[in-house]
């Protein structure tokens, strides 16, 4: 099932989609009469309905003609109610890494660079902490921060290297406390593309507090407009393509391949003595060569910026 909001003459409307377009929720729902107790704008709660009730709403949908009027404006397809971003691969770690050392430390690049051809090993240095290795890492990021597909992004007037970085985001549909992968998995409600917006020249000096990012991400995220229920995305989840494209021009290609937890793991370690709740929303951490500093294309005013993940969508900011 993919759902998707959006404001017809500034009234949000939840849409799914059939197979000949984009359908009212609401009016899906008034033809199931055993599910009048539903609210039909809330995309997390329709994602935490069983299989076998998404599937009667999706053949209900097909006798629903889609609106008239066209002119809708996409919003983001829930509000999260907190934002959890993790770190799930070495590769875009140590990638970034390099990346910031290259651009704000060049000499220590230069060791670096010396150290990886005559050893042809890793710098140690760029590794993630040991922690990373034991157990999965995440910080808090501001969830009312969010933009919905094709909003303008602001740029911080504090930053001149702002950067994207091009995430796969899951919402929970059901409550969890000490739950264990396979229990944690099932919670999962949906799928979304996620852009991690990061001002790199402050967050390294932020890093180094031992506090975690600050101003360096909490200005800005964006969230694409369709969430896709779990069905769909769940067991692929591991092996999805995705690109990275600025003002048209893609500048990488990337995979949700190499991941070292599952996303059950994930959500068990957040909820070890920790109630989490239905529309919280987690991130995978970027994927890799998702993210300027890896490829050496940052952000100015003006960039347009596309990040895609098949089966999910496309989501497009412009910075201003």
């Amino acid at each position: 099932m993919k759902l998707r909001r959006t404001a017809h003459d500034g009234r949000p409307r939840l849409e799914l989609l059939a197979p000949h377009g984009w359908v009212s929720a609401a009016e899906t729902l008034r033809r199931l009469p055993q599910l009048a107790a539903v609210d039909a704008s809330d995309a997390v709660a329709l994602v935490a309905l069983p299989d076998d009730v998404q599937a009667a709403i999706a053949e209900a949908a097909k006798d629903v003609s889609p609106p008239e009027s066209s002119a809708a404006r996409p919003a983001l397809p829930f509000a999260p109610s907190s934002f959890r971003d993790f770190m799930l691969y070495e590769t875009h770690a140590i990638d970034a890494a390099r990346g910031f050392a290259q651009r704000f430390m060049p000499a220590g690049a230069r060791i670096t660079d010396i150290y990886e051809r005559v050893t042809r090993r890793t710098f140690p240095a760029l590794k993630p902490s040991s922690l990373w290795y034991r157990e999965p890492i995440y910080y808090f990021g501001n969830h009312l921060n969010f933009a919905a597909d094709g909003e303008d992004i602001p740029c911080p007037a504090y930053t001149h290297a702002l950067d994207y970085e091009l995430e796969l985001g899951f919402v929970l549909a059901h409550p969890l406390r000490n739950a264990a992968p396979a229990e944690a998995e099932r919670a999962i409600g949906g799928f979304v593309v996620l852009n991690d917006f990061s001002a790199r020249d402050v967050q390294l000096a932020e890093m180094r507090s031992g506090f975690g990012p600050q101003k360096s991400k909490h200005f800005a995220n964006a969230m694409s407009a369709v969430l896709v229920s779990a069905d769909e995305i769940l067991p692929r989840w591991r092996n999805l393509k995705a690109s990275v494209t600025v003002n048209g021009t893609e500048v990488a290609t990337c995979t949700t391949a190499g991941a070292r937890y599952s996303l059950g793991e994930l959500l068990a370690h957040a909820s070890r003595d920790e109630q989490l709740h239905p529309g919280e929303l987690f991130g995978t951490g970027t994927l890799p060569r998702g993210s300027g500093i890896e490829t050496g294309r940052l952000l100015q005013r003006g960039d347009s910026v596309s990040l895609s993940i098949d089966g999910i969508g496309t989501l497009t900011n412009r910075i201003v």
